[in-house]
């Protein structure tokens, strides 16, 4: 594991030479060489294959000069491997056969052993030793965010039946939570133990909550898996994520991440005072601006940073995943950008 990259440095709030930069969704679907590679394989099946997922895992370091990579994966790997009936459908997203809306079908859940991902351990292994120096981020989906698919049945705008749920029952919400923090820390500790040097909670979906019901409803069950995760590993960077989360951003670094990050709605600086000096913040380009010509993008990334230059520590990233259609070479300017302008 590498402890002296700028990325880690950051994460850690130590002074760096150059700002460190890495995107979500960096690994597959703007590449050209990632869809090629892709052909005939679906999403699953790709996120099982080792070899695969490190080739997937490597493309953006070599073409992009990003200062991490992120494992590739999805956020319902665990899921799957512990025996949740689950697809991920082409431009849909995952969709859940039989969701979860009672008593019973939170039981019917199967805790997640470590063998069940040993094709994660095993990919992890495999870029790590081709990694070098520079860091590899492991992954998980909150427990909130895993909840919401697998009540909904799927992506929703709403997330109706999720509250409904969570209000109406909530002895059955917080039984579904407690089984998906278990699945959730065992697949983060699969691939702390394999040598990820930094991990990231996604809670996609939280910010479709009030400030009071994430506190009530979610909150202890991202501290669950944050406080395992550091339990295991105290010095690895826990980054904790969510979009629309500009009003959950104080409660989300309660609840144990080393750094935060903010999507493009809530300014750096404003960010950085909600989370507390003692968190880096993580962020923020819009990533529909990648889609703009040169100049308007190259202005978003200088006043994103000169934003950054006021945290105790900054890593550059999107608000959200890179979006399909981008252009890689839009990505791979602002990587050069943003080294070439230099950290307060």
């Amino acid at each position: 594991m590498s402890t002296t990259s700028e990325f880690l440095r950051a994460c850690r709030r130590e002074s760096v030479t150059r700002r460190p930069v890495w995107f979500m969704r960096q690994a597959g679907r703007s590449l050209p060489e990632y869809r090629k590679l892709r052909e005939g394989t679906t999403m699953l099946e790709s996120c099982r294959r080792p070899e695969m997922v490190a080739e997937i895992t490597l493309q953006p370091v070599r073409r992009l000069g990003v200062d991490a990579a992120i494992l590739f994966s999805d956020i319902v790997v665990p899921l799957a491997a512990a025996g949740v009936d689950v697809d991920i459908q082409p431009g849909v997203g995952p969709v859940i056969a039989e969701p979860v809306r009672d008593a019973d079908a939170v039981a019917a859940i199967r805790p997640l052993a470590a063998d069940q991902v040993a094709h994660v351990a095993e990919s992890v292994r495999l870029l790590t030793a081709e990694l070098g120096d520079t860091p590899l981020i492991g992954f998980a989906g909150a427990p909130f965010t895993l909840a919401s698919y697998l009540v909904e049945g799927g992506p929703s705008r709403s997330h109706a039946r999720t509250k409904a749920l969570m209000h109406g029952a909530p002895e059955v919400w917080h039984a579904l939570c407690e089984r998906l923090v278990q699945i959730t820390v065992e697949f983060l500790r699969v691939q702390v133990a394999a040598g990820v040097s930094a991990v990231q909670l996604f809670d996609s979906w939280a910010g479709a909550l009030s400030e009071a019901d994430y506190r009530r409803y979610v909150a202890p069950h991202s501290a669950a898996v944050l406080s395992a995760v550091a339990a295991v590993a105290p010095d690895l960077p826990r980054i904790h994520f969510g979009v629309g989360t500009g009003h959950l951003l104080p409660a989300m670094a309660e609840a144990g991440a080393t750094v935060v990050g903010a999507d493009w709605r809530t300014p750096l600086d404003q960010a950085s005072a909600a989370v507390g000096p003692d968190r880096a913040v993580q962020g923020n380009l819009d990533p529909a601006l990648l889609l703009a010509p040169w100049p308007v993008l190259e202005a978003e990334v200088r006043r994103i940073c000169a934003e950054g230059d006021g945290t105790p520590g900054h890593v550059f990233n999107l608000g959200h995943g890179v979006l399909p259609e981008t252009d890689p070479d839009a990505l791979a300017r602002v990587v050069e950008l943003v080294h070439a302008l230099p950290p307060a």
